[in-house]
Protein backbone atom coordinates (compact mmCIF):
# COMPACT_ATOMS: atom_id res chain seq x y z
CA UNK A 1 0.00 0.00 0.00
CA UNK A 2 1.38 2.93 -1.10
CA UNK A 3 1.33 6.14 1.77
CA UNK A 4 1.57 9.58 2.13
CA UNK A 5 2.02 11.08 4.87
CA UNK A 6 0.97 14.88 5.42
CA UNK A 7 2.62 16.15 8.91
CA UNK A 8 0.71 19.86 9.69
CA UNK A 9 2.66 21.85 12.01
CA UNK A 10 1.26 23.46 14.73
CA UNK A 11 2.46 27.29 13.22
CA UNK A 12 0.07 26.37 9.90
CA UNK A 13 -2.55 24.72 11.08
CA UNK A 14 -5.09 27.69 11.56
CA UNK A 15 -4.45 28.70 8.05
CA UNK A 16 -4.92 24.83 7.31
CA UNK A 17 -8.24 24.69 8.72
CA UNK A 18 -9.09 28.19 6.98
CA UNK A 19 -7.75 28.13 3.50
CA UNK A 20 -10.49 26.84 0.99
CA UNK A 21 -7.91 24.94 -1.08
CA UNK A 22 -6.56 22.54 1.78
CA UNK A 23 -9.50 20.14 1.01
CA UNK A 24 -8.89 19.88 -2.66
CA UNK A 25 -4.97 19.15 -1.60
CA UNK A 26 -6.08 16.43 0.58
CA UNK A 27 -8.37 14.75 -2.30
CA UNK A 28 -5.44 15.65 -4.69
CA UNK A 29 -3.22 13.34 -2.17
CA UNK A 30 -6.01 11.15 -1.85
CA UNK A 31 -5.93 10.44 -5.14
CA UNK A 32 -2.30 9.93 -5.84
CA UNK A 33 -1.66 7.03 -3.11
CA UNK A 34 -3.41 4.11 -1.95
CA UNK A 35 -3.35 5.77 1.72
CA UNK A 36 -3.20 9.27 3.71
CA UNK A 37 -2.10 9.41 6.95
CA UNK A 38 -2.61 13.33 8.92
CA UNK A 39 -0.69 14.23 11.92
CA UNK A 40 -0.41 17.64 13.57
CA UNK A 41 0.89 19.67 15.90
CA UNK A 42 -0.74 22.81 17.68
CA UNK A 43 2.42 24.66 19.13
CA UNK A 44 0.94 28.16 18.93
CA UNK A 45 -2.70 27.49 20.48
CA UNK A 46 -0.68 25.78 23.22
CA UNK A 47 1.61 28.23 24.08
CA UNK A 48 -1.58 30.59 23.95
CA UNK A 49 -3.73 28.27 26.25
CA UNK A 50 -0.46 28.02 28.55
CA UNK A 51 -0.32 32.00 29.04
CA UNK A 52 -4.32 31.97 29.94
CA UNK A 53 -3.82 29.45 32.63
CA UNK A 54 -0.47 31.70 33.99
CA UNK A 55 1.53 29.28 32.57
CA UNK A 56 4.97 30.58 30.97
CA UNK A 57 6.16 28.52 27.42
CA UNK A 58 9.61 27.26 27.94
CA UNK A 59 11.68 25.34 25.20
CA UNK A 60 15.28 23.28 25.05
CA UNK A 61 16.34 22.48 21.45
CA UNK A 62 13.01 22.82 20.06
CA UNK A 63 10.65 20.67 22.38
CA UNK A 64 8.34 21.86 24.88
CA UNK A 65 9.38 21.71 28.65
CA UNK A 66 6.24 20.02 30.49
CA UNK A 67 5.49 19.92 33.68
CA UNK A 68 1.54 17.78 34.85
CA UNK A 69 -0.25 21.35 34.41
CA UNK A 70 1.10 21.84 31.00
CA UNK A 71 0.90 18.47 29.89
CA UNK A 72 -2.84 18.33 30.49
CA UNK A 73 -3.05 21.70 28.23
CA UNK A 74 -1.00 20.08 25.41
CA UNK A 75 -3.42 17.41 26.00
CA UNK A 76 -6.83 19.16 25.68
CA UNK A 77 -5.82 21.71 23.10
CA UNK A 78 -3.85 19.10 20.64
CA UNK A 79 -5.82 15.76 21.21
CA UNK A 80 -9.32 17.86 22.20
CA UNK A 81 -9.54 21.20 20.19
CA UNK A 82 -7.70 20.70 16.78
CA UNK A 83 -7.52 17.14 16.23
CA UNK A 84 -11.73 17.50 16.10
CA UNK A 85 -11.79 20.62 14.44
CA UNK A 86 -9.46 18.78 11.64
CA UNK A 87 -12.11 15.95 11.87
CA UNK A 88 -14.85 18.38 11.27
CA UNK A 89 -13.68 20.52 8.33
CA UNK A 90 -12.59 16.98 6.43
CA UNK A 91 -15.80 15.32 7.25
CA UNK A 92 -17.93 18.26 6.24
CA UNK A 93 -16.32 18.33 3.16
CA UNK A 94 -17.01 14.22 2.22
CA UNK A 95 -13.88 13.08 3.60
CA UNK A 96 -13.88 10.39 5.51
CA UNK A 97 -11.58 10.77 8.66
CA UNK A 98 -11.12 9.61 12.50
CA UNK A 99 -9.12 11.29 14.91
CA UNK A 100 -6.68 9.16 16.61
CA UNK A 101 -3.79 9.51 19.43
CA UNK A 102 -0.11 7.94 19.71
CA UNK A 103 -2.42 6.08 22.72
CA UNK A 104 -5.00 4.68 21.00
CA UNK A 105 -5.00 0.06 20.42
CA UNK A 106 -1.08 0.87 22.35
CA UNK A 107 0.14 2.10 19.06
CA UNK A 108 2.88 3.82 20.88
CA UNK A 109 4.65 4.10 23.81
CA UNK A 110 7.03 7.17 25.18
CA UNK A 111 10.37 7.06 26.71
CA UNK A 112 11.26 9.77 28.77
CA UNK A 113 14.19 12.12 27.39
CA UNK A 114 15.59 13.87 30.21
CA UNK A 115 14.42 14.81 33.68
CA UNK A 116 14.35 18.40 32.70
CA UNK A 117 12.13 18.55 30.01
CA UNK A 118 9.30 16.48 31.85
CA UNK A 119 6.44 14.58 30.16
CA UNK A 120 7.95 14.85 27.21
CA UNK A 121 9.10 11.54 25.43
CA UNK A 122 9.78 9.69 22.16
CA UNK A 123 7.52 7.44 20.60
CA UNK A 124 8.07 3.37 20.83
CA UNK A 125 6.54 1.52 18.06
CA UNK A 126 4.92 -1.26 19.29
CA UNK A 127 4.16 -3.21 15.95
CA UNK A 128 0.52 -3.39 16.52
CA UNK A 129 -0.72 -1.78 13.11
CA UNK A 130 -2.95 -3.89 12.00
CA UNK A 131 -5.91 -1.91 12.42
CA UNK A 132 -4.55 1.08 11.03
CA UNK A 133 -3.70 -0.53 8.11
CA UNK A 134 -7.55 -1.63 7.61
CA UNK A 135 -8.84 2.07 8.67
CA UNK A 136 -6.61 3.10 5.59
CA UNK A 137 -7.38 0.10 3.17
CA UNK A 138 -11.51 1.16 3.43
CA UNK A 139 -10.10 4.57 2.45
CA UNK A 140 -10.27 6.31 5.74
CA UNK A 141 -7.34 9.16 6.42
CA UNK A 142 -6.14 8.37 10.54
CA UNK A 143 -5.56 11.96 11.94
CA UNK A 144 -2.95 12.16 14.78
CA UNK A 145 -2.24 13.92 17.48
CA UNK A 146 0.67 13.40 18.67
CA UNK A 147 0.15 12.63 22.60
CA UNK A 148 1.31 9.32 23.43
CA UNK A 149 1.70 7.64 27.27
CA UNK A 150 4.59 6.34 29.35
CA UNK A 151 4.65 2.47 30.78
CA UNK A 152 2.51 4.12 33.41
CA UNK A 153 -0.19 5.50 31.66
CA UNK A 154 0.76 9.33 32.23
CA UNK A 155 0.19 11.34 29.55
CA UNK A 156 3.24 12.60 26.78
CA UNK A 157 4.27 15.32 24.81
CA UNK A 158 5.69 13.80 21.90
CA UNK A 159 6.83 16.33 19.48
CA UNK A 160 4.38 16.15 16.46
CA UNK A 161 7.75 16.14 14.02
CA UNK A 162 9.10 13.15 15.45
CA UNK A 163 5.79 11.34 16.08
CA UNK A 164 5.30 12.05 12.66
CA UNK A 165 9.14 10.45 11.54
CA UNK A 166 8.33 7.47 13.67
CA UNK A 167 4.87 6.49 12.45
CA UNK A 168 5.84 7.27 8.35
CA UNK A 169 8.68 4.36 8.97
CA UNK A 170 6.54 2.11 10.65
CA UNK A 171 3.59 2.01 8.02
CA UNK A 172 6.60 2.53 5.34
CA UNK A 173 5.36 5.68 4.12
CA UNK A 174 6.35 6.24 0.52
CA UNK A 175 6.38 9.94 0.81
CA UNK A 176 6.41 12.44 3.59
CA UNK A 177 5.30 16.17 3.21
CA UNK A 178 6.10 18.40 6.51
CA UNK A 179 3.83 21.19 5.83
CA UNK A 180 4.91 24.15 8.25
CA UNK A 181 4.91 28.54 8.07
CA UNK A 182 7.73 28.57 6.32
CA UNK A 183 8.62 28.72 2.47
CA UNK A 184 11.04 26.05 2.97
CA UNK A 185 14.81 25.71 4.26
CA UNK A 186 16.81 28.69 4.19
CA UNK A 187 20.41 28.38 3.87
CA UNK A 188 22.93 30.88 3.28
CA UNK A 189 20.19 33.74 2.61
CA UNK A 190 18.09 31.80 0.16
CA UNK A 191 15.55 28.70 0.51
CA UNK A 192 16.97 25.39 -1.33
CA UNK A 193 14.98 23.53 -3.76
CA UNK A 194 16.89 20.48 -2.46
CA UNK A 195 19.33 19.76 0.78
CA UNK A 196 20.85 16.70 2.63
CA UNK A 197 22.89 15.82 5.44
CA UNK A 198 25.94 17.97 4.79
CA UNK A 199 24.02 21.04 4.53
CA UNK A 200 21.85 20.19 7.58
CA UNK A 201 24.62 19.42 9.90
CA UNK A 202 26.61 22.81 8.50
CA UNK A 203 23.25 24.90 8.85
CA UNK A 204 22.85 23.70 12.78
CA UNK A 205 26.35 23.86 13.32
CA UNK A 206 26.23 27.62 11.96
CA UNK A 207 23.19 28.69 13.87
CA UNK A 208 20.86 29.03 10.48
CA UNK A 209 18.85 26.27 11.42
CA UNK A 210 17.81 26.64 14.77
CA UNK A 211 14.93 26.12 17.58
CA UNK A 212 11.93 24.22 16.15
CA UNK A 213 13.58 23.60 12.71
CA UNK A 214 16.36 21.07 14.42
CA UNK A 215 13.96 18.26 15.42
CA UNK A 216 12.44 18.88 11.87
CA UNK A 217 15.09 18.42 9.96
CA UNK A 218 16.56 15.67 12.06
CA UNK A 219 13.62 13.65 11.70
CA UNK A 220 13.59 14.23 7.59
CA UNK A 221 16.86 12.75 7.18
CA UNK A 222 16.31 9.41 10.15
CA UNK A 223 13.10 8.88 7.17
CA UNK A 224 15.19 9.39 3.77
CA UNK A 225 17.78 6.67 5.35
CA UNK A 226 15.03 4.35 6.82
CA UNK A 227 13.54 3.95 3.50
CA UNK A 228 11.15 6.83 2.73
CA UNK A 229 11.92 7.75 -0.66
CA UNK A 230 10.47 11.45 -0.48
CA UNK A 231 10.50 14.30 1.65
CA UNK A 232 9.56 17.63 2.26
CA UNK A 233 8.93 21.19 3.75
CA UNK A 234 7.72 24.25 2.77
CA UNK A 235 4.30 26.46 3.16
CA UNK A 236 2.11 25.13 -0.10
CA UNK A 237 1.61 21.97 -0.67
CA UNK A 238 3.96 20.50 -4.08
CA UNK A 239 1.52 19.00 -7.04
CA UNK A 240 0.71 15.46 -7.05
CA UNK A 241 3.31 13.90 -9.77
CA UNK A 242 5.37 12.57 -6.75
CA UNK A 243 7.47 10.32 -9.06
CA UNK A 244 9.00 13.45 -10.74
CA UNK A 245 9.50 16.12 -7.05
CA UNK A 246 11.81 18.24 -8.98
CA UNK A 247 9.47 18.86 -12.16
CA UNK A 248 8.22 22.72 -12.71
CA UNK A 249 4.95 22.18 -10.34
CA UNK A 250 6.83 21.04 -7.62
CA UNK A 251 9.77 23.33 -7.70
CA UNK A 252 8.37 24.94 -4.15
CA UNK A 253 9.87 24.43 -0.91
CA UNK A 254 12.73 22.28 -0.39
CA UNK A 255 13.27 18.68 -0.64
CA UNK A 256 15.33 16.57 1.14
CA UNK A 257 17.67 14.25 -0.24
CA UNK A 258 20.30 11.71 0.44
CA UNK A 259 22.79 13.60 -1.65
CA UNK A 260 22.27 16.48 -4.37
CA UNK A 261 20.79 16.12 -7.32
CA UNK A 262 20.21 19.26 -9.09
CA UNK A 263 21.57 22.84 -8.16
CA UNK A 264 18.90 24.93 -6.18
Amino acid sequence: MKTILLKISGKSIENFLDDRNSIKKIKELQNSFDALIIVHGAGIKISEWSRVFGLKPKFYMGQRITDKDTMEIVAAVQAGLINTKLISMLQTNQVNAIGLTGVDNGLFTAEYINEDLGYVGVPVFSENKVWLSSIMQEGIIPVFSSICKDKDGNLMNVNADIFAKELAIAVEADTVLFLSDISGVKLNGSVQTEINDADINEGILSGQITDGMIPKLKSCLNLIHNGTRKVWIGDDLPGGNFEEPFSENNLKGTWIVESKTITA
